[in-house]
């Protein structure tokens, strides 16, 4: 490409091109239908930034709270997503994210998720909880045992299977303004 007088050379006018989903097509200027969106976790391509793909071996060997790490991540990106419609005020929107991602809140869904979970999801909860060792002043050390132990199945089933993730994610009902 250059520039021949005021005119730029070799510059082609762009089509639109599909973006590729999993299991819709859909053009980049079209609005997501709702169904796409709440995929969106399962599609998010995060792992760019690994070369490799991340084995079950070492998905295993990943200690309990940088498991907690990750899943506390993905579990406000989606309370955020969540909080996102109807738009409103950055202000608004952080006070309610808040109010879910604190240790109460995470140990409520926790207990809400309990019927829903096999037993080694069960077992990722303890191993979660038992790897807490830090106290916290404001949080009853019982409540951030859990808050963790569900940070840490977030973390592991976003490395392992974000279908399943999403599943448990569709069982949990978060306060309305």
């Amino acid at each position: 490409m250059s520039l021949l007088g005021s005119k730029l050379v070799g510059v082609t006018k762009l089509k639109k091109v599909p973006l590729a989903r999993r299991d819709k097509r859909v053009t980049s200027d079209e609005p997501r239908p709702l169904g796409v969106l709440d995929s969106s976790l399962a599609d998010l391509m995060l792992d760019r930034c690994t070369p490799e793909t991340i084995s079950f071996a070492q998905v295993q060997r990943l200690s309990p709270a940088a498991l907690a790490y990750l899943g506390d991540a993905v579990y406000e990106l989606h309370v955020r997503r969540c909080y996102l419609f109807p738009p409103r005020r950055l202000e608004n929107y952080h006070q309610q994210v808040v109010a879910q991602v604190r240790a109460e809140s995470q140990a409520r869904h926790l207990r809400s998720l309990q019927p829903y979970l096999t037993s080694h999801e069960q077992a990722l909860l303890k191993r979660g909880r038992n790897a807490v060792s830090t106290r916290h002043k404001r949080v009853d050390p019982e409540i951030y045992q859990q808050a963790t132990s569900l940070e840490t199945l977030i973390g592991y089933l976003y490395l392992t299977d974000s279908t399943r993730l999403l599943e448990l994610f569709s069982h949990l009902e978060f306060e309305t303004p």
